[in-house]
């Protein structure tokens, strides 16, 4: 045992602990009674199951993170990495096809033992709740479609990743950050179009009062929309939601049907307005950005280790092999991601009030926006009073409460 796997062993252990006293803190933050804001929307009986489906997803939690630890030590401390290695080496394979299969196999694992716990998740939790609307046969169909996407997008840019490690040198970090810069932006333009259609169908929201609404929203504020789209998302559960994807003319505003259901149409166009505000905001690039930096930060530092015979003894490799080094670096670099994401996550909570606000002000009606978040929360079994520190280590949106009152004290200055 050297000074790296001290490092990891206890970074592990403080991240755990901070990650169950948050949860602790949380589940003891629960109220007895909704707050003022939400009375109107919460009797006893919902406002009980809104608590229950917080415990429940907590305790699943604890035991989901725990098995995942577990067979992260098993596996470490038990020599698989070595007898992995054994196994995918051969005189007959390339350096590059034995680190795609060392690398492969590692995930197919983790995605094998997360199943379980994926299909208690949706057909226990959620079906006991209420939310799910998926079928197995559509669990499955999902899962496989993601394990080929991962395979013909992730696969091509993996061996690129391992061939410039083994070509480029001391390039090999920036080149690295550049190819896997683009893979991002050019997700982005193709996504919309070609990749989450596997998933969902997107139909152009119908003429009527609703899409007339939007639109002459969307003028008012010189926003270039194009169309709206529903998405079927009442095919995997019944929770709501809107998101923005995509650029230029692959640039997508998409509403979940299960909204349309549930919010007048002046509640969708504060959504919408929200999701504009983003855009008009740049807070869309500005993520994209701090992403990019973050990226780039990550494969600089992968080039100082993956080649560390340090980093190779506290996983019991006799000798450092390029594909190894990046998946022991990554376990190595989860303390220092969290780091990072924490203060994302604070970016991306202010960037959410900066867009109510603007919904706010350029719809004038920001009794609309609020509405539409205690409808949201209370369909969505939300916790209307998370601790600090739970929305400090988890949040990427402020809690709805204080969101509705940011609101409120918008509406009265305009």
């Amino acid at each position: 045992m050297n000074l790296i796997t001290v490092i990891i062993l206890a970074a592990i252990v403080v991240n755990l602990a901070i990650t169950v006293y948050g949860d602790h803190l949380n589940l003891k933050a629960l109220r007895p009674a909704p707050p003022q804001e939400f009375a109107a929307l919460y009797d006893a009986r919902r406002y009980r199951r809104a608590q229950e489906y917080l415990r429940a997803n907590t305790v699943f939690g604890w035991f989901s993170g725990a098995f995942d630890l577990m067979v992260l030590l098993a596996f470490w401390f038990g020599g698989g990495f070595v007898a992995l290695d054994g196994w995918v080496r051969s005189p007959a394979r390339g350096e590059l096809f034995t680190g795609m299969l060392f690398i492969g196999a590692l995930l197919g694992f983790k995605l094998f033992l997360g199943i379980p716990f994926s299909l208690y998740a949706t057909f226990v939790i959620e079906e006991k709740f209420g939310f799910n609307r998926m079928t197995v046969p559509t669990f499955f169909a999902d899962l496989a479609k993601k394990f080929i996407l991962t395979v013909l997008l992730g696969g091509p840019l993996l061996a690129g990743i391992l061939f410039f490690f083994q070509a480029a040198g001391t390039d090999a970090w920036w080149i690295s950050w550049l190819v896997v810069t683009g893979f991002m932006l050019l997700l982005q333009y193709v996504a919309p179009t070609w990749i989450l259609p596997l998933f969902n169908r997107y139909t152009p929201l119908e003429e009527g009062e609703l899409r007339d609404a939007i639109f002459q929203y969307a003028r008012s504020i010189r926003f270039p929309l194009e169309n709206v789209f529903l998405m079927d998302g009442s095919r995997r559960s019944s929770k709501s939601n809107a998101f923005f994807t995509g650029f230029g003319r692959h640039r997508r505003i998409v509403l979940f049907d299960t909204l349309v259901e549930q919010l007048s149409s002046a509640e969708l166009v504060g959504v919408l307005a929200h999701e504009m505000g983003h855009y008009t905001k740049k807070h869309i690039f500005k993520m994209m950005f701090l992403g990019v930096i973050q990226m780039g930060v990550l494969f600089f530092l992968l080039s100082l280790f993956i080649s560390s015979e340090m980093l190779s003894e506290a996983f019991f490799m006799p000798q450092p092999r390029l594909y190894a080094g990046i998946v022991f670096f990554m376990i190595l670099y989860a303390p220092i991601d969290l780091v990072v994401s924490l203060l994302v996550q604070a970016v991306s909570r202010r960037h959410e009030f900066e867009a109510d606000r603007f919904a706010a002000e350029t719809t004038g009606q920001s009794s609309a926006m609020a509405d539409a978040l205690r409808k949201l929360s209370a369909s969505n079994l939300s916790n209307l009073t998370p601790h600090p520190l739970y929305v400090f280590l988890h949040y990427s949106h402020p809690p709805v409460l204080e969101r509705v009152r940011a609101l409120a004290l918008t509406g009265s200055r305009t």
